[in-house]
């Protein structure tokens, strides 16, 4: 029933700048803390960047901190994830997820009950 569908990713140069959204269905969405989370080749999945249902706090990983930034658009029932100054370090499947909890949007994984398809992004040097 419920439903979440990345876009955006893509292949860029190393410096530049990507956008990716997440469109949710079947569920209402201003009740749901969202995040970001990535997995590269041989790696765990590893948290980005979180939002509470809201959009009054926001999280991020130390490694994207002052480069990505995350935000949502209840009226649209999408979150967005803004990504500058990019490094081949960022390269990876980039998932949304929904929280369990609509003020948890923090680092574990394990309190995210629904994943979406994710989406690619690659980073060249």
């Amino acid at each position: 029933q419920v439903q979440l569908v990345e876009s955006g990713g893509g292949l860029v140069q190393a410096g530049g700048s990507l956008r990716l959204s997440c469109a949710a269905s079947g569920l209402t969405f201003r009740n749901y803390a969202m995040g970001w989370f990535r997995q590269a080749p041989g790696k765990e999945r590893e948290f980005v960047a979180g939002i509470t249902w809201s959009g009054g706090s926001t999280y991020y990983a130390d490694s994207v901190k002052g480069r990505f930034t995350i935000s949502r658009d209840n009226a649209k029932n999408t979150v967005y994830l803004q990504m500058n100054s990019l490094k081949p370090e960022d390269s990876a499947a980039y998932y949304c997820a929904l929280s369990s909890n609509p003020y948890y949007s923090g680092y574990d994984k394990d309190r995210y009950n629904s994943w979406g398809q994710g989406t690619q992004v690659t980073v060249s040097s």
